[in-house]
């Protein structure tokens, strides 16, 4: 009870506080030194999961897989703007592996990947981003395996999630502060992008939980993970 209590305090409080906190007293200049906190500080609900040894060094690897794997997707997919399969593989992580682990597999895949796209203060909100839904996703792990209605709705409630978080930099970044004003403009100035987010959400979770089911389950039975 005590480890899950801590883990929710850091992902629901500590980390959307600092990110916030970070670009408001120190700036858009902060957000290399924000990523990297956020990394740190995601790491620990993930190594409060540690039991046997060999299933951490498992565990650590199949983590850098599922990483890696999403981050290639995100780079396959350059071409199309906004229409990416981040965000189903940080679900599909969490889904057969929990909750920490899709937190850890969203917020590396935004820092990584944005060494090639590009870092700046965008990064800590989309490591954010990346890292609440899967996070959520470990949550209601159970019922998004049972139900192909529940996966399809999550996928939609991300790819709104996402867009709404990633407004809330939008109008921090233009002023400094949260305008209410602004924030609606953003949010409505974006509703074809997040249309985008939902459409590809749902192809690729449609695709690839089919796809990598039943592989993870072989290595999670193989390995007693």
């Amino acid at each position: 009870m005590t480890k899950r209590i801590v883990k929710y305090i850091l992902v629901f409080a500590v980390i959307p506080l600092l990110i916030v906190g970070g670009v408001m007293v120190f700036g858009n200049s902060s957000y290399s030194i924000i990523s990297m906190l956020i990394a740190v500080i995601g790491c620990v609900p993930f190594f409060l999961t540690f039991e046997k040894k060999e299933n951490n060094t498992r565990k650590t690897v199949i983590l850098a897989v599922m990483t890696a794997l999403s981050v290639a997707g995100r780079f396959i997919f350059a071409p199309l703007p906004f229409f990416k399969p981040v965000t189903a593989m940080v679900i599909i992580s969490a889904m057969y592996f929990g909750s920490e682990f899709g937190f850890m597999v969203g917020s590396l895949s935004a820092v990584i990947s944005n060494f090639y796209f590009g870092q700046g203060p965008w990064t800590p909100f989309q490591m954010f981003c990346w890292g609440i839904i899967g996070f959520l996703a470990g949550i209601l792990s159970n019922r998004l395996l049972r139900s192909k209605i529940v996966l399809v709705l999550y996928g939609v409630f991300s790819g709104v999630v996402y867009s709404l978080i990633m407004d809330v930099w939008t109008t921090l970044w233009a002023d400094g502060m949260f305008n209410i004003s602004r924030f609606i403009a953003s949010v409505s100035a974006s509703l074809p992008i997040i249309g985008i987010y939902i459409v590809s959400n749902v192809i690729f979770l449609l695709i690839l939980v089919p796809l990598f089911s039943k592989k993870i389950i072989r290595i999670k039975t193989k390995y007693g993970l």
